[in-house]
């Protein structure tokens, strides 16, 4: 086994973590605080509930605070280890409130038609889903901040260094809020140097050296990236984190066709995951595009003061027309023409296709060479008001508020070619916003992430997420992007 564990670069910080911070947000604490702070401000929603709506008995609003507690319980609002987004997190403190609200006010209804308790419940849920997602809120942010400081997180192995081993780090690294520290790889395969230079975490050991490589990095949690190892190999591994109660998760050897509407099966003794596909062309993204058409037609209705005063800056900041339209590639490698207020002066002559390097992605000034942009240009394109004309796009047909961001075709031929599943994005229309922008994948990030993020949206696609991803959009639009 590798000997410069503890020396090598990177890895003191990687696990510098405070013991306190460990213990209330990734131990027994986070149970304890957030059990009693819930209970607490359950008690204290039906206290004030009460004070602004006496009621007869308090009896049965008593009920709706164990019932919301239950309900927490089953959503995994008091586990440290599910990863629940912000907006799905108020989505279940909401859905369980209202939930045991309604439950109780049913059987209060049935028990005493005449009772006076309706009221109180109706304000207690009002109150109740207020107070908790305010509280789990600052909660959430306070511990993500931990987290992306390094100051806690569960120590993590990754049993294979191969591809998904490298995508693996390469994720956590990225995105510390989900609170897994890559602290190095175990594998049988020796990996060559230039392999070695692209991994951040070191290689310490073998799949014989696995338990003196977790006593070592004080590893609490093991991933599997799926290699060459035998099975029978794994298994034993497996075995070893149960004995040592360490947690576990294993990336499926299909992780690209995975999806949250697979289905767990058994065919005899053996588990069989039902893979199911969304359909582009099916009736749910029917529904879909007419969300999308009404709320971009409604959207050009109320915005009109501001796409008017938008035109009229454009045209008197600068010659040229007010619209830049641009062929860009969509759904099933058609083409269309983007809209977009001009926010440039025109290009020379062949010099308006970026020029980038390596896995980067174009965008705002990434490899486009001088900076063209006039005084207003920056100013809407700081704001995103650059792109408001794409609710016309919408209207047409083209694109959608929510998809994969069009490319222009000379691009997207060069980047399939190169990029690892960068032509199954065109499998639905293109979108003004998406997965990878809310997720900070903008110009002069990763190509591959990108695809890979966009890839994601395509095979969990659901209403909710569309409406996630839009509400996500308002504070990115609200922040400055240049």
């Amino acid at each position: 086994m590798a000997r410069d564990t503890l020396t090598h670069p990177g890895y003191r910080e990687r696990v510098s973590r405070s013991e306190a911070l460990d213990w209330l947000f990734e131990g027994p604490g986070y149970r304890v605080v957030t059990l009693s702070v819930d209970a607490a401000l359950l008690i204290v929603a039906m206290v004030v509930a009460d004070a602004l709506n006496p009621a007869h008995s308090y009896l049965p609003t008593l009920l709706v605070s164990p019932l919301t507690v239950a309900l927490l319980t089953w959503r995994r609002l008091y586990d440290p280890d599910a990863r629940i987004a912000r907006l799905d997190r108020a989505a279940a403190i909401a859905g369980s409130t209202a939930a045991a609200a309604i439950v109780v006010a049913a059987a209060v209804e049935l028990e005493s038609p005449d009772a006076s308790n309706s009221g109180l419940i109706a304000i207690q849920f009002g109150l109740a889903t207020v107070l908790l997602v305010g509280w789990r809120t600052v909660w959430a942010t306070v511990r993500r901040r931990a987290r992306s400081l390094r100051m806690c997180g569960k120590p993590t192995l990754i049993v294979g260094a191969g591809e998904i081993g490298h995508r693996l780090e390469h994720y956590l690294e990225r995105l510390p809020e989900a609170g897994m520290i890559p602290v190095g790889f175990v594998d049988d395969l020796p990996l060559s140097a230039d392999e070695r230079e692209r991994r951040r975490a070191p290689v310490l050991g073998t799949l014989a050296e696995f338990d003196a490589v977790v006593g070592e990095t004080d590893t609490r949690h093991v991933l599997f990236a799926f290699g060459f190892e035998p099975d029978v190999a794994l298994r034993r591994l497996v075995r070893r984190c149960e004995e040592r109660e360490l947690t576990m998760a294993v990336v499926p050897r299909l992780f690209d066709d995975a999806t949250n509407r697979m289905k767990l099966e058994h065919v005899g003794g053996i588990p069989v995951f039902e893979l199911r596909r969304v359909d582009p062309k099916g009736w749910e993204f029917a529904i879909k595009h007419g969300f999308d058409r009404l709320v971009a037609g409604t959207m050009l209705v109320l915005l009109s003061p501001v796409i008017g005063a938008t035109a009229l800056a454009v045209r008197l900041s600068s010659p040229g027309p007010v619209l830049f339209r641009q062929p860009r590639v969509g759904r099933d490698g058609q083409r269309f023409d983007v809209l977009k207020f001009r926010s440039m002066r025109p290009a020379p002559p062949g010099g308006d296709l970026p020029k980038l390097s390596g896995d980067q992605a174009p965008g705002a000034q990434v490899g486009e060479g001088e900076d063209r942009r006039t005084p207003v240009g920056r100013f809407i394109r700081a704001w995103s008001l650059d792109e408001l004309p794409q609710l016309i796009n919408v209207l047409r047909g083209q694109m959608s508020l929510v998809g994969p961001r069009p490319e222009r075709p000379e691009l997207v031929e060069d980047f399939a070619d190169h990029v690892r599943r960068y032509d199954e994005r065109h499998r639905v229309r293109s979108g003004i916003t998406g997965w990878s922008q809310v997720n900070r994948l903008g110009p002069g990030t990763s190509l591959a992430d990108r695809a890979e993020y966009d890839n994601w949206y395509i095979q969990n696609w659901s209403l909710w997420l569309d409406l996630k991803i839009l509400l996500m959009t308002i504070p990115t639009v609200l922040r400055r992007s240049e």
